[in-house]
């Protein structure tokens, strides 16, 4: 959604305090030479130790990149939890709005579109029959995922702009882009 009900003569023109296209080009040049230079890895741990059976609902997930974050979580009342905490699929949709937003920041800061609104809600759908064993039949994960971006442009930008824009996030959005292609995920038990 555009909105461009604000005159150009009432904004400043304001250079931006990061220049996005200063700090990745760079990158861009190393990682042409240097293609091992761009492999990057995330990581999220749990840790719970001495779990009593009677209290399954809850733990924590830390984060840790360059500022190690923990995150409490819970489980969804739908397959027996109390949804006290942020559950794994709000996490899973959260992961998807800041990688999508962030993107839109970024392509929109190298196209020198000033946003006064970005706002991305990210729902997604899951019938939880298959996970309960309720349906074999029915399918263990999300099924939808639905995505709304609200962009309010300074200026007169037009609406091709703000389009494009949308476009090269959601192609270079790695967590959209990672869900859409899917990937090798391997689960084994350390020491085993």
């Amino acid at each position: 959604m555009l909105n461009n009900t604000h005159d150009q003569s009432e904004l400043a023109v304001v250079q931006p305090a990061i220049d996005m296209a200063a700090r990745q080009l760079p990158l861009q040049a190393s990682y042409k030479t240097d293609p091992a230079g761009a492999w990057i890895t995330d990581r999220a741990t749990t840790r719970s130790q001495r779990i009593s059976p009677a209290q399954p609902l809850c733990g924590e997930v830390t984060m840790e990149g360059g500022c190690p974050t923990e995150v409490s979580f819970g489980v969804h009342t739908a397959v027996g939890g109390e949804s006290d905490y942020p559950v794994p699929g709000e996490l899973l949709c959260a992961a998807v709005a800041s990688c999508l937003d962030s993107t839109i920041r970024i392509i929109a800061n190298r196209l020198h579109i000033e946003l006064l609104l970005l706002e991305v809600t990210v729902e997604a759908h899951v019938d939880v029959r298959g996970t309960l064993l309720v349906d074999r039949t029915v399918p263990v994960g999300f099924q939808k995922i639905d995505t709304v971006v609200r962009i309010d442009a300074a200026g007169a930008v037009e609406p091709r702009k703000i389009d494009i824009l949308l476009k090269a996030a959601e192609h270079s959005c790695v967590v959209i882009q990672t869900l859409r292609n899917g990937t090798d995920i391997s689960v084994r038990r350390d020491g085993a």
